[in-house]
C-alpha cells in the first residue's frame, strides 16, 4: 500500500506555492500537525457550506477544500483525494505549458 498521506502532502506543498502569500500561509498553519483540532471543524464546515452552495455566499468549491483537509486526518480519504489532487496538477501544468506554446 502506497504512503497516500505523503502524497498528498506534497501534492499540498505544490499547491501552496502557486498562492498568493497570505493564503498560502494560512494554508501552512492548517497542514501543521498542532493544527489538527482547527483542521476538522473547518473541513467539516467547509463539506456543509458545500453542500448549501445554492446559497449566494457559499459554494461548490466549499466541498472539495473541506475533503482535502479532512483527508489529512482520516485515512481512508486520503488514496481517492491524493489521486484527485494528482489529476489536478497534471491538468494544471499541461494548461501551462499549452499558454507557453502561445
Amino acid at each position: 500500500m502506497q504512503d497516500y498521506k505523503a502524497e498528498l502532502d506534497r501534492h499540498l506543498a505544490w499547491f501552496e506555492n502557486k498562492l498568493p502569500p497570505r493564503f498560502a500561509g494560512f494554508l501552512s498553519w492548517v497542514r501543521q500537525p498542532s493544527s489538527h483540532w482547527a483542521r476538522i471543524p473547518l473541513g467539516l464546515l467547509l463539506v456543509l457550506g458545500g453542500i448549501f452552495s445554492f446559497l449566494p455566499v457559499l459554494g461548490l468549491w466549499m466541498l472539495p477544500l473541506g475533503l482535502v483537509l479532512i483527508a489529512l486526518d482520516v485515512p481512508f480519504l486520503q488514496a481517492p483525494i491524493a489521486r484527485l489532487m494528482g489529476w489536478i496538477e497534471r491538468k494544471w501544468q499541461q494548461r501551462q505549458r499549452a499558454k507557453g506554446l502561445r
